[in-house]
């Protein structure tokens, strides 16, 4: 029997707890919809990523799940408040870690983990710049070039 690893770690397999099957909000839930897509746009604007809104409603809020509660995903709350960013925010966490160990490696030009890690990181860039590309996110002639990352980042 073969077993496959996965790309960029040593675990093999996907297998991992899953989220239970719901269609609505659970009843003890006291925000409404409304609320909750009013407190979304607010920590946005505070300068909150999308990953840590869903962690402070749901740790300090009790919103177990925004899509259940509003019926929209965090992204789309922001698109219809017209304030989510140009482009996605997992490919700028991305391009800030790549960016943050070009830097490292300016000064540390031994680190030959690092300049592999940086190799990583770049492919998983390019990977997904080119699903964006794909799906129509991010347009057909878009290209991730390293120096001119920090352009992005504003």
């Amino acid at each position: 029997m073969i077993k496959i690893a996965r790309m960029h770690s040593r675990t093999r397999g996907k297998a991992g707890s899953t989220k239970p099957y719901l269609t609505e909000a659970p009843d003890w839930v006291s925000m409404s919809a409304k609320e909750v897509e009013e407190l979304v746009v607010s920590l946005y604007k505070q300068g909150e990523s999308q990953a840590k809104i869903g962690l402070m409603l749901r740790d300090q809020h009790g919103v177990p799940s925004i899509k259940l509660v509003t019926g929209k995903k965090i992204n789309d709350i922001l698109k219809e408040n017209e304030v989510a960013s140009k482009y996605p925010e997992d490919l700028i966490s991305l391009i800030r870690r790549a960016m943050q160990l070009r830097n490292h490696l300016t000064e540390n030009k031994k680190d030959l983990s690092g300049k592999a890690g940086l190799q990583r990181i770049e492919s998983k860039i390019y990977r997904i710049a080119a699903y964006y590309r794909k799906t129509g996110v991010l347009p057909k002639d878009w290209k991730y070039r390293p120096e001119n990352a920090s352009v992005l980042l504003r």
